[in-house]
């Protein structure tokens, strides 16, 4: 496999919700929601690999309490990136 790029990273920034209101739930399972919301220069690392097959870890001091498995959103994103490819 070769496309020129290999890694790709970013920093994604924690958010502090300051209001949170839940209004419903949709087909999906999901919550609708109104949020006021602001963003912090803290955050997570999020690197992105192009391999011959798909994998996902994490690390940090409070991976013990990351899924590892399809309910985690980082895994979900990258099945549905897979799909459109």
């Amino acid at each position: 496999m070769d496309s020129g790029i290999t890694v790709r990273a970013w920093h994604a920034h924690a958010k502090i919700n300051l209001a949170l209101h839940v209004t419903g739930r949709r087909a999906d399972g999901y919550h609708m929601i109104e949020s006021l919301a602001v963003f912090t220069r803290f955050g997570d690392r999020i690197e992105i690999e192009l391999a011959d097959s798909d994998g996902f870890s994490a690390s940090g001091r409070y991976v013990s309490a990351v899924p590892l498995d399809d309910s985690n959103l980082a895994v979900k994103a990258r099945d549905a990136l897979r799909k459109q490819a």
